[in-house]
């Protein structure tokens, strides 16, 4: 029997991450292509289409990249669960802020599978595209991307499909989730989510999570005739945010009759003309969060934005050239873990920093600054040889110049001391554990 060729290598750090996925891949070039892609797209390329991604890791074409997507035999639940497990062995048992949202992305025509005219958030407003409802969790300031799940419209659905809202899914997906072992010690979520008291409200609560979620201004409840709304007088409150930087912002409790388990606020910049684009109504039954809390909880919310901006312009959320939901569904769940590879060098992930991390530290661009984007940044630092001579090649096959080559090899073989330290160890745990 001829034992299987080893997967040819990329960097140190991307091929660490990705062996965790390795037995999901019955063929080397797709596992191959698997690495490939998260090369791609941590990469600075502006749209990560698959012939530019090709061309950028040093294929003669996309193909093996496009059959990863289309026919190879791996399943999406696997690679899913096998990242939340590698989150949860991060985790360690402690609990994190879960935030629900939903992202939408513009496509033209109608052969894409779930496409229709919806609200589509990033455009703030109805438009022909494709929408996902989306978790992401929040711990110790760092954004980790959890599940996502097609919205499916009455109007597109499939035989065998089955209609849910969107609250139903964030709900679906918040029990799932549960299942596998996370703890929440919060849940934030918009309007959307905090006006669905059956399908999410009273799910949050059977399950006993607290939460904070927006709600209309209009929102209204059912109470006796000897009772009525009050609003407290506005108090002062600083907000702030995660850079630091605080600004004074306002207050006010909303009293339904009279105080119960579930409370109300009016958040707003300016008491006097609540300007729509920074007055919020929230809803929320955390006992643990403070009054003075409320405004800086419920900001934390803004994160999930970060992480959607940063799937969608940093990795390629939307780049796919795919119309078929279970391949869309593919590249989704590949972002989700190139997102993750990215999380993974976090301070909160890593109590030390190597001596080889010291020595790249000394490049001029490096970033020292915390935030997920600056880390991808010095990750795009340390895979650009790499890349230059994927772009190179062509010509040096023309060219011959034989130093220049070497200069560029010896320069790349620098890159491979780069590691993450938390994915080297968990990885060297597993053999350990495997061989034992």
């Amino acid at each position: 029997m001829v034992e299987p060729r080893a997967a040819r290598p990329t960097l140190r750090f991307v091929d660490e991450y990705c062996e965790w996925y390795a037995p999901l891949f019955p063929e080397v070039r797709s596992f191959e292509a698997f690495k490939y892609l998260h090369v791609g797209m941590i990469s600075e390329l502006k749209r990560k289409t698959l012939p530019a991604i090709a061309k950028a890791v040093g294929l003669d074409n996309e193909q093996g990249l496009h059959h990863l997507l289309t026919k190879s035999p791996w399943s999406v639940t696997r690679l899913r669960q096998i990242r939340l497990k590698l989150i949860l062995k991060l985790l360690d048992g402690q609990a994190v802020i879960l935030l629900i949202d939903e992202t939408g992305d513009c496509k033209k025509g109608k052969h894409t599978d779930y496409v229709k005219r919806q609200y589509i958030g990033n455009v703030g407003k109805k438009e022909n595209g494709i929408v996902a409802v989306t978790a992401y969790a929040l711990f110790r300031g760092m954004i980790l991307p959890l599940s996502f799940e097609v919205y499916k419209p009455k109007e597109r659905l499939k035989a065998g499909d089955e209609y849910k809202t969107k609250p139903q899914i964030a709900a679906e997906m918040i029990r799932e989730l549960l299942s596998l072992g996370f703890r929440f010690e919060l849940v934030l979520a918009d309007s959307l989510y905090g006006e669905s008291k059956v399908n999410f409200i009273r799910v949050l609560e059977s399950l006993n999570l607290p939460y904070i979620v927006a709600i209309r201004s209009n929102h209204g409840m059912w109470l006796p005739q000897d009772q009525e709304v009050t609003c407290e007088p506005w108090q002062a409150f600083r907000r702030t945010f995660s850079n630091g930087k605080t600004e004074v912002r306002y207050r006010s409790e909303i009293i339904y009759g009279k105080r119960r388990t579930v409370r109300y606020w009016l958040l707003t910049t300016n008491p006097q003309t609540l300007p729509d684009n920074s007055t919020t109504y929230v809803m929320s039954n955390a006992p643990e969060v403070k009054l003075d809390e409320i405004g800086d909880r419920y900001g934390e919310r803004t994160w999930i934005e970060y992480g959607l901006k940063q799937s969608k312009d940093a990795l390629g959320w939307a780049d796919f050239r795919v119309t078929h939901y279970k391949q869309i569904e593919r590249w989704w769940e590949i972002v989700m873990s190139a997102f993750t590879m990215v999380s993974l060098f976090a301070d909160a992930f890593n109590r030390e920093c190597p001596l080889s991390h010291q020595i790249f530290a000394q490049h001029s661009w490096w970033n020292s600054q915390r935030g997920w984007k600056h880390l991808l940044n010095n990750l795009r630092l340390v895979i650009e040889p790499w890349i230059a001579l994927n772009r190179l090649k062509p010509w040096l096959e023309v060219f011959e110049i034989p130093s220049f080559i070497q200069g560029f090899i010896q320069l790349i073989q620098r890159m491979q001391q780069f590691y993450c330290p938390i994915m080297h160890d968990l990885l060297l745990r597993r053999v350990l554990f495997n061989s034992a």
